[in-house]
């Protein structure tokens, strides 16, 4: 009798605490019948409804919303912690003319901008929020944060700011790191390449994939066995399956002694990648931004990731190219059948 007195004063007293956090949450309830913790962000509602028709088909993971995605980063990384460049600020879509020169993306923002324009956003919400928004559209992803209230940038970023295929690791690590980024955040934001497709190393094949299905981590390890299009380009190395691009980056990133680790122990384990992920993403998009209002209750929530993570058909622990030593490589399943071939996004 005692432990139950005991059990339903515990009770009682959780239920009292929950209460009492939520009384400390306002829910405001918007025009358009959503509901959000600050009335600032109501106006984003129809915005993100317009940004899902216009530019992501209703709401599809398609070549949009990994454009959007690779927007956002190249956007951001154009800053550093020494005082050069604006960040998160959208410079990249504002001053399209002069970012495209040296980026190679007019593709993207010349498909985002005609909707930048409809949104009446600052170049730097549009772009971070239309990332958010194409991210929380792909299953599997993890459901970014979106700050609202960039002002307008001021300048286009400088030069040689993003990390290109063809980079070392010392030089790919350095640049992250005068961005601000340490190396477990660098990998980390290369959970993007798990939606994302090449249209630049071979232009002969654009929106050729990093991977199959949510699976980068594992298959840059495998053993290449060929180049999905024109032959080898400066950029790629051998792909293990037909219709998929590995670039040169990941893999030296996958081998060297400083990543290894960090890259192995993002396979088949998707809490930590999606996890690790958000947390990188949500610090790239407030680079170089003074205070911003909390809106991430705007993005829509993804899909779940059907998993397990499994070798590709006709592919085992063989084919694994391992690089860290320290631990030992996950147990994985294969898929039956033969290997399969990669369609493009």
């Amino acid at each position: 009798m005692a432990f139950a007195r005991l059990s339903a004063v515990i009770a009682f007293a959780f239920a009292t605490v929950q209460v009492a956090k939520g009384s400390l949450i306002k829910r405001i309830t918007c025009p358009s019948g959503q509901v959000t913790a600050n009335k600032a962000c109501c106006a984003l509602f129809p915005i993100v409804d317009r940004i899902q028709k216009d530019l992501f088909d209703g709401g599809e993971c398609g070549e949009e919303a990994h454009s959007a995605l690779r927007l956002a980063f190249h956007d951001a990384i154009g800053f550093s912690i020494n005082g050069t460049g604006g960040g998160a600020d959208g410079s990249i879509l504002a001053f399209n003319k002069t970012e495209n020169a040296f980026r190679k993306i007019d593709d993207i923002t010349d498909r985002q901008f005609p909707v930048f324009l409809e949104t009446g956003l600052s170049a730097g919400d549009f772009v971070h929020l239309a990332a958010a928004v194409g991210t929380g559209n792909c299953p599997g992803a993890p459901r970014l944060r979106f700050f609202f209230g960039r002002p307008p940038p001021k300048a286009a970023a400088p030069d040689l700011t993003v990390p290109e295929p063809t980079d070392s690791v010392t030089a790919i690590l350095s640049r992250f790191a005068d961005a601000g980024f340490a190396p477990h955040e660098a990998v980390a934001l290369l959970s993007s390449h798990t939606i994302a497709a090449a249209d630049e190393v071979d232009p002969t094949i654009p929106g050729t994939p990093f991977d199959s299905d949510s699976q980068v981590f594992l298959e840059v390890l495998l053993k290449g066995k060929l180049f999905p299009g024109n032959g080898s380009q400066p950029g790629e190395v051998l792909s293990p399956l037909a219709g998929e691009m590995r670039l040169q980056s990941d893999f030296v990133i996958s081998q060297d002694s400083r990543t290894a680790c960090l890259w192995q122990n993002m396979i088949n384990n998707q809490t930590r990648m999606t996890r690790q992920f958000k947390r990188a993403m949500h610090k790239m998009q407030l680079l170089g931004q003074g205070t911003l209002t909390d809106c991430s209750d705007v993005i829509p929530v993804p899909k779940p990731f059907a998993g397990p993570i499994k070798y590709p058909a006709s592919f085992s622990q063989a084919d694994v190219q391992q690089a860290c030593v320290q631990s030992a490589f996950p147990s994985l399943a294969t898929v039956a059948g033969p290997a399969p071939t990669v369609a493009p996004v």
